[in-house]
C-alpha cells in the first residue's frame, strides 16, 4: 500500500491507495475559511497551517484505511509545482516517515497527479488517452501514451482557467474560493446576457484567459455598481460560459487532431458543473469514451499523488534524504 501526502497549496491531504488503484482513504483538510478573509491564499499562513494539520491528517488517513504504518510499502509526496513553503512541509514529513522505516519514497509531479487521477477506482482509464487539466495554476491539454509520463499539446499563455474563475468571482464580489461560488451563481443567470471574448491564440491548442478577465472588469465598470449587482448572476453565467467554451473548443480540437478514443478531465475546474455536463455531451457526440473523476479527485488531493506514484520511479533510503521541493515544474 501507498501512503501519499499532498501540500502544494492550501489543502493538507493524505491518502492510502493500493497498487491496483483502490482508494482506501483520501483525507482533505481545507484551509478555505482561513484564507477567505484575505480573498486568496496567503503562502506563509498556508505553510504554518500545514504544520499544524499534517500529523492529524496522516493519522486520520491511516485510521480510515483501517491500517497502520507497518502495512505501508512506500511513501509518495508532491515535490512540486506549488507554493515552496507549503511543499517543504509535505516533503519533510514524507521523508521522515519513509526514513524511519527505511521505506522507498516517490517524489511526484503534482500535475502528473491530475493527469492520472482517472486511473483510480473500479473502471480506470488506460493509455493511450488525452487529458484536459484545468486548475487554479495550470491549464493544458496532454497526450498520455504511457501513464508514467505525458506530453503537453497546448497550455495557457497567461492566466489559468481556475485563476480566471477566482479573479472573476472577486470582481463580482463573491467570496473565496471563487470557482464554486461562480458555479452556483451562474445557475441563476442567463449565459447569453453578455458576450465575452473566447481567446484561442495561434493555430495550436493553447489557451488565453487574461483578456476575458479584463473584459469582465470593464463590463462591471460600465454597468456601474448598482446595475452590476443587480445583474450579477447574468455576468457570472456569461463569464463562466466563455471559460467553458474555450476549454471545450480546445478539447474538441485535440480529440479530432489526435484521433483520440479516450478522454479525461482533471484539476479543480473539472469540478465545475457546466464543464462536466458539456464535456460529457461533446465526447458522446464524438463517440469518445470519457472519464470524469469524482469531485474529490479534481481538487488537490493525495489519492491522485498516490496514483501518479504507481508510475514513477521510487527512491531508496538514503537517496531521498537530499530531496528538495520545487516551486516550478521540473
Amino acid at each position: 500500500m501507498i501512503l501519499a501526502v499532498e501540500t502544494s497549496c492550501d489543502d493538507t491531504c493524505a491518502a492510502v491507495v493500493t497498487d491496483d488503484g483502490e482508494i482506501r482513504s483520501n483525507v482533505i483538510a481545507s484551509q478555505g475559511l482561513l484564507h477567505a478573509r484575505y480573498g486568496g491564499v496567503v503562502p506563509e499562513i498556508a505553510s504554518r497551517r500545514h504544520l499544524e494539520l499534517i500529523d492529524a491528517v496522516i493519522d486520520d488517513a491511516l485510521e480510515r484505511a483501517g491500517t497502520g504504518m507497518d502495512a505501508i510499502d512506500r511513501v509518495a509526496v508532491t515535490r512540486g509545482p506549488g507554493l515552496i513553503g507549503a511543499l517543504l512541509v509535505g516533503v519533510s514529513v514524507a521523508k521522515a516517515l519513509a526514513a524511519v522505516r527505511r521505506l522507498p519514497l516517490v517524489p511526484v509531479d503534482h500535475l502528473h497527479g491530475h493527469v492520472v487521477a482517472s486511473t483510480l477506482g473500479d473502471k480506470p482509464i488506460e493509455p493511450p488517452f488525452l487529458c484536459l487539466v484545468a486548475s487554479g495554476g495550470h491549464t493544458f491539454v496532454a497526450s498520455v501514451e504511457d501513464a508514467g509520463s505525458y506530453e503537453v499539446l497546448g497550455q495557457t499563455l497567461d492566466d489559468a482557467a481556475g485563476e480566471a474563475f477566482d479573479k472573476g468571482a472577486r470582481l463580482l464580489g463573491l467570496p473565496y474560493p471563487g470557482g464554486p461560488e461562480m458555479d452556483r451563481l451562474a445557475k441563476q443567470g442567463d449565459a447569453a446576457a453578455f458576450d465575452f471574448p473566447r481567446s484561442l491564440p495561434g493555430d495550436g491548442l493553447d489557451f488565453s484567459f487574461s483578456g476575458l478577465k479584463t473584459a469582465l472588469l470593464y463590463r462591471v465598470r460600465d454597468l456601474g455598481e448598482e446595475e452590476a449587482g443587480r445583474r450579477r448572476a447574468d455576468l457570472a453565467a456569461s463569464y463562466q460560459r466563455a471559460i467553458v467554451d474555450s476549454l471545450l473548443t480546445r478539447a474538441r480540437q485535440a480529440i479530432e487532431r489526435e484521433g483520440a478514443r479516450r478522454f479525461a478531465i482533471g484539476g479543480g475546474v473539472a469540478a465545475n458543473s457546466e464543464l462536466r455536463e458539456r464535456i460529457t455531451a461533446t465526447c458522446a457526440e464524438l463517440c469518445v469514451e470519457l472519464w470524469v473523476p469524482d469531485r474529490s479527485l479534481c481538487t488537490d488531493n493525495a489519492a491522485m499523488i498516490a496514483a501518479a506514484s504507481r508510475f514513477t520511479p521510487a527512491l531508496d533510503y538514503p537517496e531521498y534524504l537530499s530531496l528538495d521541493a520545487s516551486a516550478r515544474v521540473a
